[in-house]
Protein backbone atom coordinates (compact mmCIF):
# COMPACT_ATOMS: atom_id res chain seq x y z
CA UNK A 1 0.00 0.00 0.00
CA UNK A 2 1.17 3.53 -0.77
CA UNK A 3 0.99 4.63 2.85
CA UNK A 4 3.92 2.33 3.60
CA UNK A 5 6.10 4.60 1.43
CA UNK A 6 5.57 7.67 3.59
CA UNK A 7 5.32 5.73 6.84
CA UNK A 8 8.97 4.71 6.37
CA UNK A 9 9.89 8.37 6.69
CA UNK A 10 7.16 9.47 9.10
CA UNK A 11 6.41 6.65 11.56
CA UNK A 12 3.77 8.72 13.36
CA UNK A 13 1.37 8.16 10.45
CA UNK A 14 -1.65 6.11 11.55
CA UNK A 15 -3.90 3.77 9.60
CA UNK A 16 -7.57 4.34 8.77
CA UNK A 17 -8.86 2.05 11.50
CA UNK A 18 -6.99 3.95 14.22
CA UNK A 19 -8.20 7.34 12.97
CA UNK A 20 -11.81 6.26 12.52
CA UNK A 21 -11.81 4.69 16.00
CA UNK A 22 -10.71 7.97 17.60
CA UNK A 23 -13.28 9.94 15.59
CA UNK A 24 -16.08 7.59 16.62
CA UNK A 25 -15.15 7.94 20.29
CA UNK A 26 -15.37 11.75 20.27
CA UNK A 27 -18.88 13.11 19.56
CA UNK A 28 -17.67 16.52 18.36
CA UNK A 29 -15.27 14.98 15.86
CA UNK A 30 -17.83 12.42 14.76
CA UNK A 31 -20.43 15.14 14.13
CA UNK A 32 -17.90 17.11 12.07
CA UNK A 33 -16.88 14.01 10.13
CA UNK A 34 -20.47 13.04 9.30
CA UNK A 35 -21.11 16.48 7.79
CA UNK A 36 -18.52 15.83 5.12
CA UNK A 37 -19.38 14.13 1.85
CA UNK A 38 -17.99 10.61 1.25
CA UNK A 39 -15.42 12.13 -1.14
CA UNK A 40 -14.29 14.61 1.49
CA UNK A 41 -14.09 11.89 4.14
CA UNK A 42 -11.90 9.76 1.89
CA UNK A 43 -9.69 12.72 1.00
CA UNK A 44 -9.17 13.49 4.69
CA UNK A 45 -8.36 9.88 5.55
CA UNK A 46 -6.03 9.57 2.55
CA UNK A 47 -3.72 12.40 3.55
CA UNK A 48 -3.85 11.57 7.28
CA UNK A 49 -2.85 7.96 6.59
CA UNK A 50 -0.19 8.79 4.00
CA UNK A 51 -2.14 7.32 1.08
CA UNK A 52 -1.79 10.79 -0.44
CA UNK A 53 0.29 13.79 0.53
CA UNK A 54 -1.10 16.57 2.73
CA UNK A 55 -2.86 19.50 1.09
CA UNK A 56 0.03 21.93 1.52
CA UNK A 57 -1.62 24.68 -0.49
CA UNK A 58 -4.76 24.83 1.64
CA UNK A 59 -4.50 28.06 3.60
CA UNK A 60 -4.54 26.55 7.16
CA UNK A 61 -1.94 23.91 6.30
CA UNK A 62 0.30 26.29 4.37
CA UNK A 63 0.34 28.78 7.21
CA UNK A 64 1.17 26.05 9.72
CA UNK A 65 4.17 24.70 7.86
CA UNK A 66 5.30 27.94 6.14
CA UNK A 67 4.48 30.36 8.96
CA UNK A 68 7.03 33.22 8.60
CA UNK A 69 6.78 33.98 12.30
CA UNK A 70 7.86 30.43 13.23
CA UNK A 71 9.91 29.37 10.20
CA UNK A 72 10.80 32.47 8.17
CA UNK A 73 13.59 30.61 6.38
CA UNK A 74 11.05 28.41 4.59
CA UNK A 75 9.09 31.15 2.83
CA UNK A 76 12.37 33.02 2.35
CA UNK A 77 13.75 29.96 0.55
CA UNK A 78 10.75 29.76 -1.76
CA UNK A 79 10.81 33.49 -2.57
CA UNK A 80 14.60 33.59 -2.97
CA UNK A 81 14.42 30.91 -5.65
CA UNK A 82 11.41 32.48 -7.32
CA UNK A 83 12.70 36.08 -7.35
CA UNK A 84 16.34 35.12 -8.01
CA UNK A 85 17.60 37.20 -5.13
CA UNK A 86 18.31 36.77 -1.43
CA UNK A 87 15.08 37.35 0.49
CA UNK A 88 14.82 38.19 4.19
CA UNK A 89 11.28 38.52 5.52
CA UNK A 90 10.80 41.43 7.86
CA UNK A 91 7.14 40.93 8.78
CA UNK A 92 3.80 39.48 7.72
CA UNK A 93 1.35 42.19 6.68
CA UNK A 94 -2.40 42.02 7.33
CA UNK A 95 -4.40 41.62 4.13
CA UNK A 96 -7.80 42.64 5.47
CA UNK A 97 -7.55 46.03 3.81
CA UNK A 98 -6.85 44.53 0.39
CA UNK A 99 -10.26 45.07 -1.18
CA UNK A 100 -11.49 42.53 1.37
CA UNK A 101 -15.14 43.07 0.44
CA UNK A 102 -14.56 41.11 -2.75
CA UNK A 103 -15.61 37.46 -2.63
CA UNK A 104 -12.52 35.31 -2.91
CA UNK A 105 -11.58 32.29 -4.99
CA UNK A 106 -8.34 31.93 -3.06
CA UNK A 107 -7.18 28.74 -1.39
CA UNK A 108 -4.27 30.54 0.25
CA UNK A 109 -3.12 34.13 0.60
CA UNK A 110 -0.24 35.72 2.51
CA UNK A 111 1.44 39.13 2.25
CA UNK A 112 4.98 39.72 3.52
CA UNK A 113 7.31 42.68 3.69
CA UNK A 114 10.95 41.93 2.98
CA UNK A 115 14.05 43.42 4.52
CA UNK A 116 14.71 45.71 1.55
CA UNK A 117 11.20 47.19 1.89
CA UNK A 118 9.69 45.32 -1.07
CA UNK A 119 6.38 43.50 -0.64
CA UNK A 120 5.28 40.09 -1.93
CA UNK A 121 1.71 38.87 -2.11
CA UNK A 122 1.61 35.08 -2.50
CA UNK A 123 -1.76 33.56 -3.29
CA UNK A 124 -3.10 30.25 -4.51
CA UNK A 125 -6.23 30.04 -6.65
CA UNK A 126 -8.12 26.80 -7.14
CA UNK A 127 -9.96 28.34 -10.08
CA UNK A 128 -8.74 31.29 -12.06
CA UNK A 129 -10.62 34.56 -11.75
CA UNK A 130 -12.10 36.11 -14.83
CA UNK A 131 -9.81 38.89 -16.09
CA UNK A 132 -6.79 37.78 -13.99
CA UNK A 133 -4.59 40.51 -15.43
CA UNK A 134 -6.93 43.30 -14.42
CA UNK A 135 -7.41 41.78 -10.97
CA UNK A 136 -3.68 41.33 -10.38
CA UNK A 137 -3.08 44.94 -11.41
CA UNK A 138 -5.70 46.19 -8.94
CA UNK A 139 -4.25 44.20 -6.03
CA UNK A 140 -0.71 45.18 -6.95
CA UNK A 141 -1.77 48.84 -7.04
CA UNK A 142 -3.43 48.39 -3.64
CA UNK A 143 -0.20 47.01 -2.15
CA UNK A 144 1.83 49.77 -3.76
CA UNK A 145 -0.48 52.40 -2.30
CA UNK A 146 -0.23 50.80 1.15
CA UNK A 147 3.56 50.89 0.89
CA UNK A 148 3.45 54.54 -0.19
CA UNK A 149 1.23 55.51 2.73
CA UNK A 150 3.34 53.58 5.25
CA UNK A 151 6.65 54.99 3.95
CA UNK A 152 5.28 58.51 3.95
CA UNK A 153 4.04 58.14 7.54
CA UNK A 154 7.34 56.66 8.72
CA UNK A 155 9.38 59.39 7.08
CA UNK A 156 7.11 62.07 8.53
CA UNK A 157 7.62 60.68 12.03
CA UNK A 158 11.37 60.84 11.43
CA UNK A 159 11.02 64.40 10.12
CA UNK A 160 12.46 63.22 6.81
CA UNK A 161 11.19 64.57 3.51
CA UNK A 162 9.37 62.01 1.38
CA UNK A 163 10.93 60.89 -1.90
CA UNK A 164 9.70 58.28 -4.36
CA UNK A 165 13.13 56.65 -4.22
CA UNK A 166 11.91 55.01 -1.00
CA UNK A 167 9.25 53.07 -2.94
CA UNK A 168 10.37 49.46 -3.39
CA UNK A 169 9.22 46.61 -5.61
CA UNK A 170 5.84 44.96 -5.19
CA UNK A 171 5.54 41.32 -6.29
CA UNK A 172 2.20 39.67 -7.04
CA UNK A 173 2.69 35.89 -7.09
CA UNK A 174 -0.29 33.80 -8.20
CA UNK A 175 -0.23 30.00 -8.19
CA UNK A 176 -3.08 28.38 -10.12
CA UNK A 177 -4.20 24.87 -9.15
CA UNK A 178 -6.23 24.80 -12.38
CA UNK A 179 -4.57 27.06 -14.92
CA UNK A 180 -6.55 29.61 -16.94
CA UNK A 181 -6.90 29.13 -20.69
CA UNK A 182 -4.23 31.73 -21.45
CA UNK A 183 -1.62 29.63 -19.60
CA UNK A 184 -2.65 26.44 -21.40
CA UNK A 185 -1.54 28.10 -24.63
CA UNK A 186 2.03 27.76 -23.24
CA UNK A 187 2.24 24.04 -22.33
CA UNK A 188 6.04 24.11 -21.87
CA UNK A 189 6.16 27.10 -19.49
CA UNK A 190 5.08 27.10 -15.85
CA UNK A 191 6.56 30.36 -14.54
CA UNK A 192 5.49 33.58 -16.25
CA UNK A 193 7.14 36.82 -15.02
CA UNK A 194 6.10 40.25 -16.23
CA UNK A 195 6.79 43.94 -15.70
CA UNK A 196 5.74 47.09 -17.52
CA UNK A 197 8.41 48.08 -20.03
CA UNK A 198 8.62 50.77 -22.69
CA UNK A 199 8.70 49.61 -26.30
CA UNK A 200 11.62 51.96 -27.03
CA UNK A 201 13.73 50.49 -24.24
CA UNK A 202 13.44 53.67 -22.17
CA UNK A 203 15.20 52.74 -18.89
CA UNK A 204 12.48 53.65 -16.41
CA UNK A 205 12.21 50.90 -13.74
CA UNK A 206 8.64 50.08 -12.72
CA UNK A 207 8.13 48.66 -9.22
CA UNK A 208 5.32 46.19 -9.98
CA UNK A 209 6.11 42.63 -11.03
CA UNK A 210 3.65 39.82 -11.69
CA UNK A 211 4.44 36.10 -11.52
CA UNK A 212 1.93 33.46 -12.65
CA UNK A 213 2.59 29.77 -11.87
CA UNK A 214 0.14 27.21 -13.38
CA UNK A 215 0.75 24.18 -11.16
CA UNK A 216 -1.17 21.70 -13.33
CA UNK A 217 1.18 22.48 -16.22
CA UNK A 218 4.16 22.14 -13.88
CA UNK A 219 2.97 18.72 -12.70
CA UNK A 220 2.72 17.48 -16.28
CA UNK A 221 6.29 18.60 -16.96
CA UNK A 222 7.48 17.24 -13.58
CA UNK A 223 6.17 13.75 -14.32
CA UNK A 224 7.97 13.73 -17.67
CA UNK A 225 11.39 15.07 -16.63
CA UNK A 226 11.58 14.90 -12.82
CA UNK A 227 12.90 17.49 -10.35
CA UNK A 228 15.72 19.45 -11.96
CA UNK A 229 16.15 22.58 -9.81
CA UNK A 230 15.54 24.09 -6.37
CA UNK A 231 12.50 25.90 -7.79
CA UNK A 232 11.13 22.59 -9.05
CA UNK A 233 11.61 21.17 -5.56
CA UNK A 234 9.56 23.96 -3.95
CA UNK A 235 6.75 23.64 -6.48
CA UNK A 236 6.75 19.86 -6.04
CA UNK A 237 6.36 20.34 -2.29
CA UNK A 238 3.49 22.79 -2.79
CA UNK A 239 1.40 20.83 -5.28
CA UNK A 240 2.38 17.15 -5.42
CA UNK A 241 0.46 14.60 -3.32
CA UNK A 242 1.61 11.31 -4.85
CA UNK A 243 3.67 9.38 -2.26
CA UNK A 244 6.19 8.27 -4.90
CA UNK A 245 6.89 11.88 -5.91
CA UNK A 246 7.11 12.98 -2.28
CA UNK A 247 9.66 10.24 -1.63
CA UNK A 248 11.63 11.35 -4.70
CA UNK A 249 11.60 14.93 -3.41
CA UNK A 250 12.79 13.92 0.07
CA UNK A 251 15.60 11.84 -1.35
CA UNK A 252 16.83 14.58 -3.69
CA UNK A 253 16.19 17.42 -1.24
CA UNK A 254 16.29 16.12 2.38
CA UNK A 255 15.48 19.66 3.56
CA UNK A 256 11.79 19.07 2.85
CA UNK A 257 11.58 16.10 5.20
CA UNK A 258 11.25 18.49 8.17
CA UNK A 259 8.38 20.32 6.45
CA UNK A 260 6.46 17.10 5.83
CA UNK A 261 7.27 15.99 9.36
CA UNK A 262 5.51 19.12 10.69
CA UNK A 263 2.45 18.33 8.59
CA UNK A 264 2.20 14.76 9.86
CA UNK A 265 2.78 15.92 13.43
CA UNK A 266 -0.19 18.17 12.85
CA UNK A 267 -2.22 15.15 11.72
CA UNK A 268 -1.62 13.50 15.11
CA UNK A 269 -4.00 16.03 16.69
CA UNK A 270 -7.33 15.15 15.11
CA UNK A 271 -9.16 18.10 16.70
CA UNK A 272 -6.79 20.57 15.06
CA UNK A 273 -6.40 18.83 11.71
CA UNK A 274 -10.16 18.27 11.29
CA UNK A 275 -10.78 21.90 12.23
CA UNK A 276 -8.27 23.08 9.62
CA UNK A 277 -9.75 20.76 7.02
CA UNK A 278 -13.30 21.94 7.75
CA UNK A 279 -12.14 25.53 7.45
CA UNK A 280 -10.58 24.75 4.08
CA UNK A 281 -13.73 22.95 2.88
CA UNK A 282 -15.96 25.86 3.88
CA UNK A 283 -13.73 28.26 2.00
CA UNK A 284 -13.65 26.02 -1.06
CA UNK A 285 -17.43 25.69 -1.02
CA UNK A 286 -17.69 29.48 -1.07
CA UNK A 287 -15.00 29.63 -3.75
CA UNK A 288 -16.85 27.10 -5.90
CA UNK A 289 -20.11 29.04 -5.64
CA UNK A 290 -18.31 32.27 -6.56
CA UNK A 291 -16.58 30.52 -9.46
CA UNK A 292 -19.90 29.18 -10.71
CA UNK A 293 -21.40 32.68 -10.45
CA UNK A 294 -18.54 34.11 -12.48
CA UNK A 295 -18.81 31.32 -15.01
CA UNK A 296 -22.57 31.88 -15.29
CA UNK A 297 -22.02 35.61 -15.74
CA UNK A 298 -19.49 34.86 -18.45
CA UNK A 299 -21.98 32.52 -20.12
CA UNK A 300 -24.70 35.18 -19.96
CA UNK A 301 -22.33 37.78 -21.41
CA UNK A 302 -21.33 35.41 -24.22
CA UNK A 303 -24.98 34.63 -24.93
CA UNK A 304 -25.81 38.34 -24.95
CA UNK A 305 -22.93 38.97 -27.33
CA UNK A 306 -24.18 36.13 -29.54
CA UNK A 307 -27.71 37.58 -29.52
CA UNK A 308 -26.37 41.02 -30.42
CA UNK A 309 -24.25 39.54 -33.23
CA UNK A 310 -27.26 37.62 -34.54
CA UNK A 311 -29.41 40.74 -34.38
CA UNK A 312 -26.75 42.64 -36.29
CA UNK A 313 -26.62 39.85 -38.85
CA UNK A 314 -30.41 39.89 -39.22
CA UNK A 315 -30.38 43.67 -39.67
CA UNK A 316 -27.62 43.36 -42.26
CA UNK A 317 -29.61 40.65 -44.05
CA UNK A 318 -32.75 42.78 -43.93
CA UNK A 319 -30.80 45.70 -45.35
CA UNK A 320 -29.44 43.41 -48.06
CA UNK A 321 -32.95 42.14 -48.84
CA UNK A 322 -34.19 45.74 -48.99
CA UNK A 323 -31.37 46.65 -51.35
CA UNK A 324 -32.10 43.57 -53.46
CA UNK A 325 -35.79 44.45 -53.58
CA UNK A 326 -34.91 47.97 -54.71
CA UNK A 327 -32.59 46.53 -57.33
CA UNK A 328 -35.35 44.15 -58.49
CA UNK A 329 -37.80 47.07 -58.66
CA UNK A 330 -35.33 49.07 -60.73
CA UNK A 331 -34.78 46.07 -63.01
CA UNK A 332 -38.54 45.63 -63.42
CA UNK A 333 -38.86 49.32 -64.39
CA UNK A 334 -36.10 48.85 -66.96
CA UNK A 335 -37.87 45.75 -68.30
CA UNK A 336 -41.14 47.66 -68.55
CA UNK A 337 -39.38 50.48 -70.41
CA UNK A 338 -37.80 47.93 -72.74
CA UNK A 339 -41.19 46.22 -73.31
CA UNK A 340 -42.72 49.57 -74.23
CA UNK A 341 -39.81 50.30 -76.58
CA UNK A 342 -40.11 46.84 -78.15
CA UNK A 343 -43.87 47.27 -78.61
CA UNK A 344 -43.31 50.65 -80.22
CA UNK A 345 -40.72 49.13 -82.55
CA UNK A 346 -43.19 46.38 -83.50
CA UNK A 347 -45.90 48.96 -84.13
CA UNK A 348 -43.55 51.07 -86.22
CA UNK A 349 -42.46 47.94 -88.11
CA UNK A 350 -46.08 47.03 -88.94
CA UNK A 351 -46.79 50.59 -90.09
CA UNK A 352 -43.64 50.58 -92.22
CA UNK A 353 -44.60 47.20 -93.77
CA UNK A 354 -48.11 48.51 -94.54
CA UNK A 355 -46.61 51.63 -96.13
CA UNK A 356 -44.23 49.50 -98.21
CA UNK A 357 -47.18 47.36 -99.36
CA UNK A 358 -49.08 50.48 -100.44
CA UNK A 359 -46.09 51.84 -102.30
CA UNK A 360 -45.55 48.51 -104.08
CA UNK A 361 -49.23 48.45 -105.10
CA UNK A 362 -49.04 52.01 -106.44
CA UNK A 363 -45.88 51.11 -108.33
CA UNK A 364 -47.55 48.07 -109.87
CA UNK A 365 -50.57 50.12 -111.01
CA UNK A 366 -48.37 52.68 -112.67
CA UNK A 367 -46.32 50.05 -114.38
CA UNK A 368 -49.50 48.45 -115.73
CA UNK A 369 -50.71 51.72 -117.23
Amino acid sequence: MNNSILKRYFPMIRNRREILLEISQKPLLNTMYQKWSPEQQNEFLDFCTGMRGCKVMYDPFFKQVMNPDLHPERLEGFLSNLLNKRVKILQVLPNESRMAAEDSLLIMDIVVEMEDGSIADIEMQKFSYSFPGQRSSCYSADLLLRQYQRVKTDLHSQETKFSYRYIKDVYTVVLFEHSPAMCRDFPNDYIHCGRVRFDTGLPVPMPQEYIYIPLDIFRGILHNRGITSDMDAWLTFLCEDEPEMIELLIRQYPYFRDLYNDLYRLCENLEDIMGYYSEALQKMDKDTVQYMIEEQQNTIEKQQNTIEEQQNTIEEQQNTIGEQRNAIGEQQDVIKERDVAIEKLRSDKEKNLARIAELEKMLAEKTGD
